[in-house]
């Protein structure tokens, strides 16, 4: 495993990292056995990852609560990073929510404690104020964002600084490339990409657009028209299929399997701290893992960002992976 600092902190993370939705089991990833996700967050323990992602949003604080308790006996080798959810952005409601994830992760300090979705009905400055409080009781070691595309990475800048700004960023979304992205490398801000599979399909599990499950089918990448859409474009299933069945050769060309390859892809991009990897049983967890000692050559990593650049333009610079008229600007 290799390890970066966060921000221009001290703290150190794994460059693979768990991203604990998954293993919660629901509407889109399918019924979970809890002894599988146990297994996982062990067996990625073993093989190095120290940073493990979760939320109040994943499984209405059941991500929470096992994470924190599979964690325990590990807890000074490992860095939680949890979130501030949406509709909790009042000063006195951030700070009430903090705690509350505190003791559902069986902790007395968060390490990374992010801002879930930019809220615009509340000032920065009143979460900021409230993150700042966190700071300095020693609730949480760092203060961080996710989902925040340009302008209000840019304004939150001007308050108090995040050193981590979580973002859906992958082989086939690469929204963040456009203009948050450089924001960050500018200012030494990590970016911790979540979905870098793309739900899997970039792991070579789905021929075609038709065989993903709905729960998975209703990113920007798929049409409008799929069962629980919640956005209003035509999507690029045809451009990202064709994409994924070339990342699948250039694979085969390297022996190496698909996943590692678009795993390692973001470990190569400027301002990547981490890729927040998904892991729903053991094997997996190993698997991801492995990816950290991938080395591309740049003739590779350039390669593999030609052949999803017409995915790229076609979704363009919003950062929602989710909807049309976008949460993260």
């Amino acid at each position: 495993m290799k390890y970066r600092k966060v921000g221009r902190t001290d703290v150190e993370i794994s460059a693979i990292a768990m991203g604990c939705w998954s293993i919660v089991g629901d509407q889109t990833w399918g019924p979970q056995d809890e002894q599988d996700a146990i297994a996982a967050i062990e067996s990625s323990i073993d093989a190095g990852v120290t940073l493990f992602d979760t939320a109040p949003a994943y499984g209405n604080g059941y991500s929470e609560e096992l994470v924190g308790r599979v964690l325990r006996p590990h807890r000074n080798e490992v860095v939680i990073a949890t979130k501030l959810s949406g509709g909790e952005m009042r000063r006195e409601n951030a700070i009430k929510a903090c705690e509350a994830s505190l003791r559902r992760l069986g902790t007395d300090c968060i390490d990374i404690y992010q801002i879930h979705w930019p809220d615009h009905d509340v000032p920065f400055e009143e979460t900021a104020s409230a993150l700042q409080t966190l700071l300095d009781q020693g609730k949480i070691r760092v203060a961080g964002v996710s989902n925040f595309g340009p302008r209000d990475l840019a304004d939150f800048l001007g308050i108090l600084r995040p050193e981590v700004n979580q973002v859906a960023y992958s082989l086939l979304f690469r929204a963040p490339e456009f203009e948050a992205l450089p924001i960050c490398v500018e200012n030494g801000v990590s970016v911790l990409c979540y979905s870098p599979l793309a739900e899997a399909m970039l792991t070579g599990k789905f021929k075609t657009a038709d065989d993903v499950p709905a729960g998975r089918a209703r990113t920007r990448l798929f049409s409008k028209d799929r069962e629980q859409s919640r956005h209003s474009e035509e999507g690029a299933e045809k451009e990202a299929f064709e994409a994924v069945d070339r990342i699948r050769k250039i694979a085969s060309r390297l022996g190496m399997p698909m996943a590692h390859l678009a795993l390692a892809w973001l470990l190569h991009r400027d301002g990547v701290g981490a890729v927040l990897a998904g892991a729903r049983n053991a094997k997996q967890a190993r698997e991801n893992a492995a990816a950290a000692e991938v080395e591309l050559p740049d003739d590779v990593v350039g390669e593999l960002a030609d052949v999803t650049d017409e995915v790229k333009q076609k979704l363009g610079p919003n950062m929602d992976i989710w909807q049309t008229e976008s949460r993260a600007r």
